[in-house]
């Protein structure tokens, strides 16, 4: 299929691409704001990566692609770029997090819900190593009862990795959030329908984390470390068949797609409200969430310090 790319805020376009040919399909064009990169930068990424065409709009875009894939590091923009882009029919890939605030979650899901083909989220949902436990026999693993998962660096747009994770390996049906202690470095309970439990370990360190799982059923206890190098090709090889029509069957139904996001906005309410277990039942619409354009201006500051 032929794929457009919107922004080009972080380091995923230029790794993704690669893989996304390698699978088969084309990128056949580049949409980027300026708003964290330099303005030239688009000109430079499209001769550098090959890719033929700069788009000036969405419209001249939106006839030429079959696909679009979103990089924008701020979420809080995510529901407004997909818009034009649903009304006309496109399936949509958007990178982590899908958003940080409840009414976008729950505007994506009423898209999906009127037919919209919308995936994507932390790459750490697909991710090789918890493929692999789950393939292993029943009889051999076991039923995962508790787990604990965590990385590095910040608690939501890298952070969300975590939840991801904790999702791999136990899977939907998340009931409710707790936030347990630490402020730089947080502790969070998370508790599904049927009991079982996972904990993460999430926030600001100093120092990069590897993304680690520990999975204790009642046979065995299982650990691994998630090889980072492999975890793009993971997503795309999972939500590429789907976009491109080549299934009906999404890798992840939506719903369960987005309890990382939802788990996140619910520890950070837990969090403000002094560890009160949380429900996602009970999240409201209005809550503040993650603060998107925030964290947009700090990623601009690297990303761009000259301010050009």
């Amino acid at each position: 299929m032929r794929i457009g790319v919107v922004e080009l805020d972080t380091s995923h376009p230029q790794n993704w691409i690669p893989i996304e040919r390698k699978l088969g399909h084309e990128v056949v064009g580049v949409w980027d704001e300026g708003a964290i990169r330099p303005k030239a930068f688009v000109a430079e990424f499209a001769r550098d990566l090959e890719v033929p065409k700069v788009f000036r709009s969405f419209d001249e875009m939106i006839p030429e692609i079959d696909c679009a894939i979103f990089h924008s590091c701020n979420w809080d923009i995510h529901v407004e770029r997909a818009r034009p882009f649903v009304e006309a029919g496109k399936p949509m890939l958007i990178d982590k997090p899908i958003a940080g605030k409840v009414r976008d979650l729950e505007e994506l899901r009423e898209w999906v819900r009127g037919g919209a083909r919308i995936c994507g989220g932390s790459s750490l949902r697909f991710c090789q190593e918890s493929g692999d436990w789950w393939a292993r026999p029943v009889e051999e693993r076991g039923t995962p009862i508790t787990a604990i998962c965590g990385c590095g660096t910040d608690e939501f747009n890298y952070g969300i990795h975590a939840y991801a994770l904790l999702s791999s390996v136990i899977g939907p049906g998340i009931q409710s959030v707790q936030h347990l202690c630490g402020e730089e470095q947080r502790r969070i309970a998370v508790t599904w329908n049927d009991g079982r439990v996972g904990i993460l370990v999430i926030g600001t360190n100093g120092v990069w984390l590897p993304f680690h799982a520990t999975i204790i059923t009642e046979k065995t206890v299982a650990q691994y470390q998630v090889d980072s190098s492999r975890i793009y090709e993971s997503l795309l090889r999972a939500v590429l068949p789907y976009l491109a029509g080549e299934t009906d069957t999404p890798p992840i139904p939506f719903d369960a797609l987005i309890e990382p996001e939802l788990c996140a906005i619910a520890a950070l309410r837990s969090k403000k409200q002094g560890g009160r277990v949380v429900l996602l039942s009970e999240l409201p619409d209005d809550d503040e969430g993650y603060d998107g354009a925030a964290f947009a201006a700090e990623y601009r500051k690297i990303r761009n310090p000259k301010g050009e």
